[in-house]
């Protein structure tokens, strides 16, 4: 086996392929359309509604300009709107729709589960510890990230 296979940038890449596949397979199974970066704003906008579109960037650590083409997806199916501020007359904020709350309700429980099968391999201890480890390096990290994470207000 290569060195390669060993590296954590290498192993930290196949995790998030694994992650994203795992989601989508599951969302195909509940015949539902999402990805898991849409999952993680309509999330972020449910809990913090009447952010606008810069603020959600930071809180789900997305880039700023590929985060418009997601916002458009969830407002073009239904699932937020975006309203002017009534503190900003140039910006827009985001509110989740009667749909939108919907979906969550029905995602959020197979988003939980579909977790398991992330970390497939792994006992109760372990998964407590790589999730321990992956938060500390990621917080370590997170300066030098292209899209850093920048909690909410």
């Amino acid at each position: 086996m290569s060195e390669l296979h060993n590296m954590a940038g290498h192993l930290v890449r196949r995790l998030n392929q694994i992650s994203v596949a795992v989601f989508a397979d599951h969302m195909t199974r509940i015949g539902v359309d999402l990805t898991p970066v849409q999952y993680a704003a309509l999330t972020t906008i449910n809990e913090t509604p009447g952010m606008d579109q810069a603020s959600l960037a930071g809180a789900i650590a997305y880039d700023k300009a590929t985060l418009g083409g997601v916002v458009d997806r969830l407002a073009g199916k239904g699932l937020i709107e975006r309203k002017k501020s009534e503190t900003d007359r140039r910006a827009r904020v985001l509110e989740i729709t009667p749909a939108g709350k919907a979906l969550l309700t029905r995602v959020q429980p197979v988003v939980r589960a579909l977790q398991d099968d992330i970390l497939a391999g792994l006992d109760s201890a372990e998964k407590s510890q790589l999730l321990k480890l992956l938060t500390k390096t990621t917080t370590a990290g997170n300066t030098r990230s292209r899209a850093p994470l920048k909690p909410p207000a």
